[in-house]
């Protein structure tokens, strides 16, 4: 799939990265790597190429070709720990038992000590890194269409990757960019994912509503669980996006036919935080499946009526008043069955 961001094949379709998942990140017979103590600088040795015969290397040494990288351009002093250079996430992102051995492309990094030289020159110079993005204080994204949104930077390559999550149905792949959306990394157990299950079990619904839809992790396990409507929604444009895009993605564990776009990503780019929600994407296929861009308070101008269960994954849950306010206005504005993943 063309990808919105660098126009190039970053997007596969869900079976055919499944296909290549199990030896993705493993050794080959000729693979060797050494262990770096993360809490040290790297030590004054050369540092491995990758193996000749499969093109992956351990992940200790591809961050210390980084580490080195980033103190020859001043972005690092050399004193700091290994572990200080960056935050890396593995594409696709799954839950690992051992530490990974890196295939070309596969590294999307996140730093607040990063700049831009050190970022085109880790993109042009270490194969495993796909995309550089200088990170600092907060969450990307928007917690209320009345304040300003948060986005990182993309300082080279491309910062798109995938999550695989599992679900009592089967996996359902994630596609985002990192730069504008959160991390939301597989560790085995997703929560969120259990908590939407139980609460279809309960409640047996025939629409969902994923209110906050971020990436659209809540509304694809429930249209795999089998829900026959689903609708998505968020108010940032980026979340909207690459929730239609996941569609597509995902279509066939879905038995999705055909996935129209009702909105291009670059136009929803030009209204990054909506308030009336615009349709942005539908499914064909045995199930109904909608996304829309917009505030959640006003979505109920756009809902069927007999909504039976929505999910608010609010960012506010720390804040019991704004929560509490929320919910109060979507039981009266929408009704049914309410729960916060």
């Amino acid at each position: 799939m063309h990808c919105p961001v660098c126009g190039h094949d970053c997007v596969t379709d869900a079976p055919a990265l499944l296909a290549e998942l199990p030896g993705r990140f493993a050794p080959c017979p000729d693979c060797m790597g050494l262990v770096y103590d993360k809490r040290s600088p790297p030590p004054d040795i050369d540092t491995a190429e990758p193996c000749p015969s499969c093109g992956k290397r351990f992940i200790d040494e591809v961050f210390a070709a980084i580490y080195r990288i980033m103190a020859e351009e001043g972005d690092l002093a050399g004193t700091e720990p290994l572990a200080a250079a960056a935050t890396p996430l593995v594409h696709p992102g799954t839950a690992l038992r051992r530490a990974p051995y890196l295939p070309p492309r596969s590294l999307v990094l996140l730093s607040r000590s990063v700049g831009e030289r050190a970022a085109a020159r880790l993109v042009g110079e270490v194969p495993e890194v796909r995309g550089v993005v200088r990170t600092d204080a907060g969450t990307p994204g928007v917690r209320d269409t009345d304040a300003a949104p948060k986005e990182y930077t993309l300082l080279a390559g491309c910062d798109v990757r995938a999550d695989v999550f599992a679900t009592r149905r089967g996996p359902i792949v994630v596609y985002k960019q990192q730069s504008v959306l959160h991390v939301e990394f597989p560790r085995g157990r997703n929560e969120k994912i259990l908590s939407l299950e139980r609460e279809i079990a309960r409640h047996r619904p025939q629409t969902f509503v994923d209110a906050c839809s971020g990436a659209g992790t809540l509304g694809l396990a429930a249209a795999r669980a089998g829900v026959p409507r689903v609708i998505a929604n968020d108010a940032w444009f980026a979340a909207a996006c690459w929730t239609a895009c996941n569609l597509r993605v995902n279509r066939e564990f879905l038995g999705i036919e055909e996935v129209t776009m009702h909105r291009a990503y670059d136009d929803l780019r030009r209204r990054p935080v909506a308030r009336d929600p615009i349709l942005v994407a539908t499914a064909a296929g045995p199930q109904e499946i909608e996304v829309y861009q917009g505030d959640l308070r006003d979505l109920a101008t756009v809902l069927p009526p007999g909504i039976d269960l929505a999910a608010l994954d609010l960012f506010e849950k720390a804040d019991p008043e704004k929560v509490q306010a929320i919910t109060r206005a979507w039981r009266t504005r929408v009704g049914g069955a309410i729960f916060i993943p």
